[in-house]
């Protein structure tokens, strides 16, 4: 390699380093923290059906229970499918969900970009909305290309005729808001929730409990947003 891109090289993974130590970081005050369990009974799910439904894709929190997550994604599996009269799918990702596991987040945006190209390229009619709580809304980030999520080692990015396909993107206590990354760009709609006092996604936040009062108002708020989307 040249050397004169090795200082831009040296950048780049300084940066990433920042950023998956900030991430980990923030992760962490919520580690210790035990949602409810809303067991996967409760919530209706299955392959996608290739028709013209929504495929609801979620990457749950940090050591969350629950089949889609007891906080975030199963609550929403429930709430969406009242606001819109088309079939609703969904997909848990496949990943950790762990802080000490290094390649947790890596893992997360794997088995999601394969999961988000296999059903555009299986199910043209599909529609899809993906949702990130916690560690898996950073997972969210770095699948869709958001630039500081994007620069952790390992991690993968969809294809760009992948994007059109992704209806809305949810993020719940999402920890890049404390690094300046309040949503994503791209062509979907993206609504991004923290409540007040989170630490993990509040700048100032006391309130490590916050990080678990993501309630059914906030459930509501978002599968209104998904649906305006659809």
């Amino acid at each position: 390699m040249p050397s004169s891109l090795r200082p831009r090289r040296f950048r780049v993974e300084s940066s990433a380093l920042s950023t998956a130590r900030v991430i980990v970081g923030v992760l962490a005050s919520a580690l210790t923290i035990t949602a409810p369990v809303i067991g996967p009974a409760s919530v209706a799910s299955a392959a996608p059906a290739c028709t013209s439904g929504v495929e609801l894709v979620v990457a749950r929190g940090t050591r969350e229970p629950g089949y889609l997550g007891a906080e975030i994604g199963d609550p929403l599996a429930l709430a969406l499918p009242r606001m819109v009269d088309i079939p609703v799918t969904t997909y848990p990702v496949a990943y950790p969900a762990e802080l000490l596991d290094p390649s947790s987040i890596s893992r997360g945006t794997a088995d999601l970009v394969q999961h988000l190209t296999e059903v555009s390229a299986a199910c043209p009619e599909m529609r899809i909305v993906v949702a990130g709580y916690s560690q898996g809304a950073a997972v969210v980030h770095s699948a869709l290309g958001d630039g500081l999520a994007a620069a952790i080692p390992g991690t993968v990015r969809i294809p760009p005729w992948v994007a059109p396909r992704i209806q809305a993107v949810l993020l719940f206590g999402d920890p890049l808001r404390l690094v300046g990354s309040p949503g994503l760009p791209g062509p979907w709609r993206t609504g991004s929730w923290c409540v007040a006092g989170d630490p993990v996604c509040q700048i100032g936040g006391l309130q490590p409990l916050a990080h678990v009062a993501y309630g059914d108002d906030t459930i509501q708020a978002a599968a209104m947003f998904a649906a305006s989307a659809l």
